[in-house]
C-alpha cells in the first residue's frame, strides 16, 4: 500500500539495524517519513542509512539497550529532541534463545524476557506519554506465530510473543479513546537471520507447508505496518494480524 502524507512523521522502529527491523525501516524512509531507530550496535545497513544524500536528516539511529529503562527513556527523549514529536512506534526489538525449557539457564531467560517484554514496556511506555500529548498515533507490535502455535525448544520466546499480544489488546482498550491505535504483527517464516539457524531441510519441510509456497520477506510485513499505520487508519485497532503465507490457517 503507497502511504500518502501531508507531511513527514516521526515514525519509530525499534531493532531496525538488520533483518525486519531493517526492512520496516526501508518501507518507512521509502514513504517519506522520519525514522529512528535502535540497537545495540550499527550494521552497514544503518551506516548507508545515515550517509544517504537522499534520506538527509530523516533518519535518526542511536545505540541502545532497550531492556534498560534509561536506555529506552533517553532514546525517546533524543527524537523528540530533534523532531518535536511520535507519530508511530513499531516495536520489533526482540531476541531468542533456543533450547528445551529444562535445560535453559536463568541468564538465557532473563536475556529474553527484559529485552522482548520489558523493553517493550519501557518504550511504549515512554513514547504513549508523548502520543498522548499530541492526540494520536499508531503503536505496532511485532509478535509471532511461535506466540501462538508453540514451537518445541522456544518456550521462553514463545511466552514473550504471546505477552506482546496481550499487551496488543489491553492498550488499545487503555488508549483508543485518545486516538491511539494499537495493533500487532505475527510473522511467520522469514527469510531473515532469524531463519539462518535452519538447515536446508528444515526451510524445505516449511516450505512445503506453506500455503503460499515461499518464506516470507521483510516487505511483506512491512506493507502491513504501513497500512495498519495509515493516518486513514484510524478505526482498527485491538488486532493482530497474521502474516504468514497461510502455515498456520
Amino acid at each position: 500500500m503507497t502511504q500518502i502524507t501531508q507531511e513527514p512523521r516521526t515514525v519509530i522502529v525499534t531493532g531496525g539495524s538488520k533483518g525486519l527491523g531493517a526492512g520496516i525501516v526501508r518501507a518507512y524512509l521509502e514513504a517519506g517519513d522520519r525514522v529512528a531507530t535502535c540497537a545495540r550496535s550499527s550494521t552497514p545497513e544503518v551506516e548507508a542509512w545515515a550517509g544517504d544524500a537522499e534520506v538527509g536528516d530523516r533518519f535518526l539511529f542511536q545505540a541502545a539497550d532497550l531492556s534498560r529503562r534509561s536506555d529506552a527513556d533517553t532514546f525517546v527523549r533524543a527524537i523528540v529532541d530533534r523532531w518535536g514529536r511520535i507519530d508511530v512506534l513499531i516495536n520489533n526489538a526482540g531476541v531468542a534463545r533456543d533450547g528445551v525449557l529444562g535445560l535453559t539457564s536463568d541468564e538465557d531467560i532473563d536475556i529474553v524476557v527484559d529485552l522482548n517484554i520489558k523493553g517493550t514496556l519501557y518504550i511504549t511506555r515512554a513514547v504513549s506519554r508523548r502520543m498522548l500529548a499530541h492526540g494520536g498515533g499508531n503503536i505496532v507490535n511485532i509478535s509471532s506465530v511461535v506466540g501462538r502455535s508453540g514451537y518445541r525448544g522456544l518456550a521462553v520466546y514463545s511466552a514473550t510473543k504471546a505477552a506482546l499480544e496481550g499487551m496488543t489488546r489491553a492498550l488499545a482498550r487503555e488508549l483508543g479513546s485518545r486516538g491511539i491505535t494499537v495493533n500487532g504483527i505475527a510473522p511467520g517464516y522469514l527469510r531473515t537471520e532469524m531463519s539462518h539457524g535452519l538447515d536446508e531441510a528444515q526451510l524445505t519441510q516449511i516450505v512445503r507447508r506453506t500455503p503460499a509456497g515461499r518464506l516470507g520477506e521483510p516487505e511483506d510485513v512491512a506493507r502491513v505496518a504501513l497500512f495498519l499505520t495509515d493516518p486513514r487508519n484510524d478505526y482498527i485497532t485491538g488486532q493482530v494480524f497474521v502474516v504468514d503465507g497461510g502455515l498456520t490457517s
